[in-house]
């Protein structure tokens, strides 16, 4: 394995625009809407995620672990670049590729070989190199009779199997993913399973939130603890998972992860 690839987070804090508005006696409702176009919600940044700090070289695999709500989908979505660090920063060596939120970015009014390529190019890929992943993307979603049909036409669970499809299409260093594909027709599971299996396998580095302890131990190397957008514990994945079955016994936590 290469070691120049790597991802590191410095400090990393994000803050996110929230908007709230005066609350207001049921008296004063009545002029609500009148009240609402000379005086709309205000805009505060919040901060979301302080002091993230780690650094994985090639061959590790890092669970993010935490509560819902704790920070992990957002700090994902800063590692794989959809939000710059408000502080500190990010350094990434090696191509990222995305397993969150699949159907992102497509476009309902393009036909299904248009939005491949759309997604191809800014995925990073060059127009060839789009232009040659058409066909597989088609055959492993099980979709290339409806090649020419628009977005709009396709139920979710066909959406779902383009997005992974694509998504999956090109093996790179880094995998940042949340949670393992598990809904669906039971045959395209196992199907997108096996292939998730194949891309961690390869992937020079893996960055994977879960709620399924098993999942976590399995493929996880070292783990993180997120609480309140911050790091409260760090280190191998059975020490890191005891506090955080600690952390939810402690709260009564309702989400509890899989056994």
């Amino acid at each position: 394995m290469s070691s120049n690839i790597y991802l590191r987070a410095n400090k990393v804090g994000l803050d996110l625009p929230v908007y709230s508005q005066e609350q207001r006696s049921l008296k004063a409702s009545l002029s609500v809407l009148m009240q609402a176009a000379f005086q709309p919600p205000k805009r505060v940044m919040r901060p979301t995620l302080r002091d993230i700090n780690f650094n994985l070289g090639a061959g590790e695999r890092l669970a993010v672990m935490g509560r819902n709500g704790a920070g992990k989908s957002t700090l994902l979505r800063v590692l794989v670049g959809a939000y710059p660090p408000t502080t500190g920063n990010l350094e990434v060596a090696g191509r990222r590729q995305a397993l969150l939120n699949l159907s992102l970015g497509f476009s309902q009014e393009a036909t299904l070989v248009e939005n491949i390529l759309l997604r191809g190019i800014a995925m990073g890929l060059k127009a060839r190199q789009a232009h040659a992943i058409v066909d597989e993307v088609l055959e492993f979603s099980e979709l290339r009779e409806k090649a020419g049909d628009r977005l709009r036409t396709l139920s979710s669970g066909q959406r779902m199997r383009l997005g992974f499809a694509l998504a999956t299409a090109v093996q790179h260093e880094i995998l940042i993913m949340d949670e393992w594909i598990g809904t669906g027709d039971a045959g395209f599971v196992k199907k997108a399973q096996e292939r998730i299996r194949s891309r961690v396998d390869s992937a020079q580095i893996v960055v994977l939130a879960s709620h399924n302890f098993k999942l976590m131990e399995n493929v996880c190397t070292k783990a993180i603890l997120l609480e309140g957008g911050r790091v409260q514990s760090a280190g191998p994945v059975a020490d890191v998972l005891g506090e955080f079955q600690q952390l939810l016994r402690t709260s009564g936590s309702e989400s509890r992860p899989v056994e």
